[in-house]
């Protein structure tokens, strides 16, 4: 998954690794990673 096509910006995509490697750990973290995915693709759709 090219995750560049939806988060664009570069704080968003430094933002996404990090949750990404700590969503391994816990059902709660996994929650979260997805859930900024979501807020952050719908954030920077128009940019």
């Amino acid at each position: 998954m090219n995750i560049r096509k939806y988060i664009k910006t570069q704080c968003g995509i430094e933002k996404y690794h990090k949750l990404k490697a700590k969503s391994s750990n816990t059902f709660l973290s996994r929650i979260r990673f997805y859930i900024y995915v979501i807020i952050a693709s719908i954030k920077d759709l128009f940019r």
